[in-house]
């Protein structure tokens, strides 16, 4: 049984796991404040050419979501997302349970753009409707679509003349950095995000995301509001230790680099035997569309998720890469499907 369910299925690069190792008993302080975060938060500005961003390390991505949310936002003010939008589907209710609305926008790409952002806050006018303060997005999105940096600028001049915070989660930053089809370096992120986040755990580090500050009025008081949301680490150090191993020598990118070669590899395969997708993406998440009497076939061998279903029993199913997928393992799926295809 192989698992293309997520990317989050191993366990950590070596170079983490070594890193782990040889400072294990090296005593710091606690909560974010040691050495090894620091180094951390030093490299980060220094990819991002950023020098004044604040760097803050969390466990996880709803953490740091729900927290930014919280932090960000005055209690009538709401988050205008994409429908596909992890806060929308997957993350249980966060930002309205911290009393802001998320305005759902219907996308058929996952991605927002300037227009309907403008949109949104003409309908949202008057003090008897929640205001719109924060854009969120995510790249690579939910159904694997990535950004361009045009689309990224556009949409940070539509919100900077709107008085909006654009705030993009990046869980799968990687994969959508080294995408292909719309390549970003890091000082793109930087100079077109008011918050970014570095997510860590689906590429190669046990757990962790990184948010990037780069808009000031961001970050006051910031540490305060992580506190009261329960994400002030007391073995700070670990989140420190790991972004620093994951980053160095281009190990962060070059495990996405990975990860959407193997996805683009099956992806390829899969539409060569005659199969559509519920979208073409260009990262480590792929949405091929089977007959629901073969899926029945190759769950006896494959774990993924279904995402929807569709007309003609048939579903779409996703399949995900990570920075571990061996090669034979997506060899030895598209020899199954072939076979079970005929």
């Amino acid at each position: 049984m192989y698992s293309f369910r997520n990317d989050y299925s191993e366990g950590a690069h070596p170079a983490v796991l070594k890193a782990l190792q040889k400072s294990n008993a090296v005593q710091t302080p606690g909560y974010g404040t040691d050495r090894y975060c620091e180094e951390a938060r030093t490299l980060i500005r220094t990819l991002c050419d950023a020098p004044e961003a604040d760097v803050h390390f969390f466990v996880g991505g709803t953490q740091v979501n729900l927290t930014c949310c919280s932090a960000f936002l005055r209690p009538f003010e709401a988050v205008i997302a994409p429908s596909t939008g992890h806060p929308l589907v997957h993350e249980t209710g966060a930002f309205e349970a911290t009393g802001h609305m998320v305005i759902s926008v219907p996308t058929p790409n996952g991605k927002l753009t300037a227009a309907q952002v403008r949109t949104v806050c003409t309908a949202h006018s008057t003090e008897h409707m929640v205001r719109p303060r924060m854009v969120y997005i995510s790249n690579s999105t939910e159904i694997g679509t990535v950004y361009t940096k045009e689309e990224l600028s556009a949409l940070h001049k539509e919100c900077k003349e709107l008085g909006l915070y654009l705030y993009l989660d990046g869980a799968r930053l990687g994969s959508g950095m080294v995408s292909t089809c719309a390549p970003l370096d890091w000082p793109d992120l930087a100079q077109t995000l008011d918050a970014f986040t570095i997510g860590g755990t689906k590429n190669g580090i046990l757990f962790g995301e990184a948010l990037v500050i780069t808009k000031d009025a961001l970050k006051s008081d910031f540490r305060y509001h992580m506190k009261q949301r329960g994400a002030m680490l007391a073995k700070g150090r670990l989140l420190g230790i790991q972004f620093q191993a994951i980053l160095e020598k281009g190990r962060y990118l070059d495990n996405a680099r990975h990860a959407n070669a193997l996805a683009q590899t099956l992806q390829t395969g899969i539409a060569a035997l005659g199969y559509s997708f519920l979208v073409e993406s260009p990262t480590n998440q792929i949405f091929p569309i089977f007959p629901d009497t073969l899926l029945r076939q190759l769950e006896k061998d494959y774990e993924y998720e279904v995402q929807q279903p569709m007309k003609d029993s048939s579903t779409c199913i996703r399949l995900v890469t990570s920075w571990a997928t061996p090669e034979e393992a997506v060899t030895q799926f598209l020899t199954d499907l072939t076979r079970l295809s005929k």
